[in-house]
């Protein structure tokens, strides 16, 4: 997967609190979940992701998902800005 898409956004929201908003209020083009994240916390983004129709797609680690972002730390989930 290459995380160039993410890297390139020019929006994005980091984190899980952040996502799960953006895709309530219909923001979210596309969404990333860390295959090496806890179910538990990710599964609020995954549920609403499916309900919403948001396109969601796992990436290999949460340390790949933050570096992508530009972030110094893990990062479970993030999403693309429309």
């Amino acid at each position: 997967m290459s995380y160039h898409r993410i890297a390139d956004a020019s929006e994005r929201y980091v984190g899980v609190k952040a996502t799960v908003k953006a895709i309530s209020a219909e923001l979210v083009e596309k969404v990333y979940i860390a295959a090496d994240a806890d179910v538990l916390v990710t599964k609020q983004v995954i549920d609403i992701a499916k309900r919403k129709r948001t396109p969601l797609t796992t990436v290999s680690s949460m340390r790949k998902l933050g570096k992508a972002c530009g972030i110094e730390v893990n990062a479970a989930a993030v999403a693309i800005k429309k």
